[in-house]
């Protein structure tokens, strides 16, 4: 069964100034949101694999939507972030199975490679509910000038028989970056960490 969206939204960030010092390149963020009905909201079910099948759905269009926002191609995508909200009618078992077995793959293919471990965030809350997206290198886990979150909030999501799916992807790092460590210029991107 296909998901049944109620909204999208897709919020951008930009960053040119950090510290009264001007960014030799301006960090742009983007989080898209879909706001999804949850087909197993108010019952238990020891099958999620609807919710399996829409998390890949989800990843490929949430993928496709933010690096339109970012406007590069996917391929120069440096970070990458899911999250999601569950209403007050599901559980957290309902995320899990939205974020995990099947949404990265067409996150991955879209963006051209992200062998990395996707980092992820969940929790149950009602409309406002706001979430961190974590943050972290799409090909080098140990890079960490991009370990780093954004927040992500939809004011009427989600409703109790509903959840937020967010994807964030980031064309840089941390602004004026200083803790050492592997630098995404250094990255070799052929088994996650490095």
């Amino acid at each position: 069964m296909p998901a049944i969206i109620r909204k999208l939204v897709t919020i951008l960030d930009e960053t040119r100034r950090e510290m009264r010092r001007d960014l030799a390149a301006p960090i742009r963020r983007v989080v898209c949101c879909a706001v999804i009905e949850n087909p197993f909201a108010g019952r238990y079910a020891e099958d999620l694999s609807d919710l399996v099948a829409q998390g890949e759905e989800l990843g490929a269009l949430l993928a496709a939507r933010g690096i339109a926002a970012l406007g590069i191609p996917g391929e120069q995508v440096q970070s990458f972030g899911k999250a999601a909200v569950v209403g007050e009618a599901g559980e957290l078992e309902h995320a899990a199975a939205l974020l995990h077995p099947k949404m990265g793959a067409p996150v991955r293919a879209a963006l051209g490679k992200g062998p990395a471990l996707i980092p992820s965030a969940k929790k149950s809350g009602g409309p406002g509910t706001a979430i961190d997206v974590p943050l972290g290198h799409k090909d080098a886990a140990f890079v960490r000038s991009h370990f780093d979150a954004i927040e992500a909030r939809v004011p009427d999501a989600p409703r109790a028989d509903e959840i937020l799916v967010c994807l964030a992807l980031t064309d840089g790092g941390r602004p004026l970056p200083r803790v050492g460590g592997l630098t995404h210029d250094q990255v070799e991107g052929r088994d996650g960490l490095r």
